[in-house]
């Protein structure tokens, strides 16, 4: 998803090209042919049934939240409805009305079928009649480790399949030096984008998303830390080797100075441009100095990825082209080259709250790897710097001044880099500290999202607008990031951010010892929150579209002259507001054919990174 808005990633086929696409409705992806790509280009606009029952359409967890959404354009006041499980009616009932909402779609009342007590294995359907209208939703499959059980083998699946693997690389310049570098093997980053990533927008200072490095951290510790889930499905084999396929790369671009490689571009396959290391910069994807990775520029992700797979070595007997002793050499050096020269690789010079929790998250890595005291020290100073820019109703700051957190694909990990901190700090203040900034931050996640009439619990963020490259003026709140921001261009559907906050739910409210009854051991607010993160991403949503290609009565369309191609087990970007909205306002999904449609349609590696990392930790009490 780093591709240019005026340029598309597969050969820069004609605009007029794209106007004589077909437009048609949606069909879903055909699972047996992970790279199947039909070439169809529709057009999306929201659903004109005047009766739609939507829900998660992969898996809901068997003793989980369970909760479809009626979207009802009509005067009658009443309606009811039957829950059936393989068929045949478990439940009836009156439906219940939620609160007026009108932002996405004037006119339509919404309701909630909740089912979470329906807990026998099977195929469950929600059938609707308001009126004369009648509606049933997909049938989704209910069962235990429910969207790891049915769709973990693909999601690992889509790595191996996102491979880079041409010999090229072994051998790249590095943009304005003499020298060349072997740079081989990672992934590409997007469907459309062969370009390989640890973080990109770093221009922008506040938007650098974890990408090829936080796969490769997320691929070891489940490898390492949730062995018994992955061994339970058969997939440890897989999900070893793809993790230390992932640590062989970020071993290749550490430089002998210290420092990993920030990016390896080629201005998204424009014809004539060198690929090379390179840093970028803006819609141009002009080449630039700044590929050295600070801490926020996947520097920190990439030294806890290495050292979470040397525990994965020692721990396994295995590895790949490199052993454990030197993925924990390289974590140790890069961390302390880091120490040093961090601000230095920073655009504006200044660190800020994205190095704070990458950092602390490098640091917790590497003292369960070595034991070391000194990294325990460094992270209480990284955690300290992380709480103090917490504001007094929990959301955080980005900067030393006012400017709001917020984030397109992590939005959740300063609450995991505070957790898996606290799960190593001995002494009980300063662990207080933490849990206490880990219980002021979830409670705002779910104060902000409740604060307005919202029919999906779809995850709220507080947001300022950009002016002149710079974020100003008052904060505001909306569903959807704003399309004015820092980057100057950049905005797409966050199915990563979702993910990342249902994550942060789940292991921060396990990290408080917040238990309940209502699903995952958590209480019923929060179990609601997490599921209905996933919920969107997997259905549940006002288009009705599973973003996990090749799962779910109906996928995004392809799109290769946008978006590239469309692997199983690939997650699409996903919904945004409306075209033109600077404050992301409205709903859009992909309203082509043009251009523009990666936006919405393209697979990104943080969305399926972040999408595993939440399913293991829903599936069972998360180890970390």
């Amino acid at each position: 998803m780093t591709v240019s808005p005026h340029s598309s990633h597969t050969g820069l086929r004609a605009l007029a090209a794209l106007a004589l696409a077909v437009s048609g409705v949606l069909h879903p992806a055909a699972a047996a042919d992970p790279q199947s790509t039909p070439k169809t280009t529709v057009s999306i606009g929201l659903p004109s049934a005047p009766l739609l029952v939507q829900v998660n359409q992969v898996a809901l967890e068997r003793q989980g939240p369970k909760r479809a959404i009626v979207e009802y354009a009509g005067d009658a006041g009443q309606g009811s409805y039957t829950v059936l499980r393989d068929g045949k009616p478990i439940k009836r009932g009156e439906l219940q009305a939620l609160p007026a909402f009108a932002e996405w779609a004037p006119g339509k009342r919404y309701f909630s079928v909740d089912f979470s007590e329906a807990q026998q294995a099977g195929r469950y359907q929600v059938e609707v009649r308001i009126g004369k209208r009648q509606a049933r939703s997909a049938s989704v499959p209910v069962r235990d480790d429910a969207v790891f059980a049915t769709a973990g083998a693909q999601l690992l699946g889509y790595f191996k399949r996102s491979r880079h693997t041409d010999a090229g690389d072994r051998d790249l310049p590095v943009f304005q030096t003499s020298r060349r570098v072997d740079a081989w093997g990672g992934w590409q980053d997007a469907g459309g984008d062969k370009g390989k990533y640890l973080s990109h927008l770093g221009y922008a200072n506040h938007f650098n998303p974890q990408q090829a490095s936080m796969a490769a951290w997320v691929l070891a510790y489940g490898a390492h830390a949730r062995k018994s889930l992955f061994a339970a499905h058969g997939l440890q084999e897989q999900v070893e080797d793809e993790a230390f396929w992932g640590a062989d790369y970020l071993h290749r671009i550490l430089d002998a100075d210290g420092y990993f490689y920030t990016t390896v571009f080629d201005q998204w396959g424009t014809p004539g441009a060198v690929r090379m290391v390179t840093g970028y910069e803006g819609a141009a994807g002009t080449y630039t100095a700044l590929y050295r990775s600070a801490f926020r520029a996947g520097g920190g992700m990439a030294i806890a990825a290495l050292a979470r797979a040397s525990m994965l070595a020692k721990r396994s007997g295995r590895h790949g082209e490199f052993d454990g002793a030197q993925y924990l050499a390289d974590a140790e050096r890069a961390y302390a080259h880091l120490r040093q020269f961090n601000p230095q690789y920073c655009a504006d010079g200044k660190e800020n709250i994205i190095d704070d929790y990458t950092a602390l998250m490098a640091l917790v890595e590497l003292h369960n790897a070595s034991g070391r005291p000194r990294y325990l020290d460094d992270a209480r100073e990284r955690a300290a710097r992380l709480i103090a820019r917490q504001q007094a109703d929990g959301g955080f700051v980005s900067d030393g001044g006012r400017r709001p957190y917020y984030h397109a694909a992590e939005a959740g990990l300063p609450v995991i880099s505070l957790s898996a901190y606290a799960d190593i700090e001995p002494e009980q203040a300063r662990r207080q500290r933490a849990l206490d900034a880990i219980g002021a931050a979830l409670k705002h996640e779910l104060a902000i999202t409740d604060a307005v009439a919202n029919p999906y619990g779809y995850a709220r963020q507080r947001f300022q607008l950009a002016q002149d490259g710079k974020a100003s003026g008052e904060a505001l709140e909306g569903f959807f990031i704003p399309h004015r921001n820092e980057t100057g261009y950049w905005w797409q559907g966050e199915s990563a951010r979702l993910a990342s906050l249902s994550a942060a739910m789940v292991v921060g409210s396990r990290t408080l010892s917040q238990h309940g009854a209502a699903g995952y051991g958590l209480p019923a607010d929060r179990a609601g929150y997490a599921q209905s993160q996933l919920d969107w991403t997997l259905g549940r949503n006002p288009y009705g579209i599973s973003m996990l290609y090749g799962f779910g009565r109906t996928n995004p369309p392809t799109v290769p002259e946008s978006a590239g191609e469309m692997f199983v087990g690939g997650i699409s970007n996903g919904i945004t507001g409306a075209v033109g909205s600077d404050t992301g306002s409205g709903i859009a999904f992909a309203p082509g054919p043009d251009s523009e449609q990666w936006r919405w349609v393209e697979q990104w590696i943080p969305h399926t990174t972040w999408m595993l990392y939440a399913v293991m930790a829903m599936s069972a009490e998360d180890a970390r």
